[in-house]
């Protein structure tokens, strides 16, 4: 089952995740894409490594920024029954691998990309994916910051479309949309 959580930015996403991930299973492991390039990013993810700690769940953590596809298609295949995983975030992800393929051009972001929702979509458990919701805001004044707004419109479009469950969180306040879809 693929979950898909988005919000803004302190929205209260990861927080709803971790407490949905605590209510479907009994361990997890915590998939972190972050990468500390400044001190304020270090202490950002000391303080999410602190609070995981402090919780009376097991959470086994990973840290893996760019490999994200091969890291859940080794998880899925060592372990049966696959272990429940809380991937955040996609977009920190999304971040982390078009710094290292812009030079490559937009068709190796997507490639990248489709193997990762690709291998979202063929891990055999739970798996709970946080992304943020970064198309609601201004145009981005510079070409870099216009690349990432669409490519991360287009992974959580296509995140959603293969998710069972798709939640918003505003204000702390979760929303299933995934239920309440409009077809047209």
């Amino acid at each position: 089952m693929i979950i898909l959580v988005t919000g803004g930015a302190r929205s209260g996403k990861s927080t709803f995740a971790e407490k949905l991930c605590m209510s479907r299973s009994s361990e997890a492991i915590y998939l972190a894409t972050a990468q500390a390039f400044d001190e304020e990013m270090e202490q950002r993810i000391t303080a999410h490594r602190l609070q995981r700690s402090d919780e009376a769940y097991l959470w086994h953590t990973i840290e893996e920024p760019i490999e994200v596809a091969d890291t859940l298609e080794s998880i899925g295949q060592a372990t049966y029954p696959a272990p429940t995983i809380l991937l955040d975030c996609l977009t920190l992800w999304l971040s982390n691998m078009i710094l290292l393929k812009e030079a490559e051009g937009h068709d190796a972001i997507l490639q990248e990309m489709d193997r990762l929702v690709s291998s979202v979509r063929t891990y055999p458990g739970l798996i709970i994916l946080v992304t943020n919701e970064v198309g609601d805001g201004i145009v981005p004044e510079y070409p870099l910051g216009r690349l990432y707004r669409d490519m991360a419109g287009i992974l959580n479009q296509r995140m959603a479309a293969v998710s069972e469950e798709v939640f918003l969180v505003t204000a702390g306040i979760a929303i299933e949309l995934k239920s309440k879809e409009y077809k047209v």
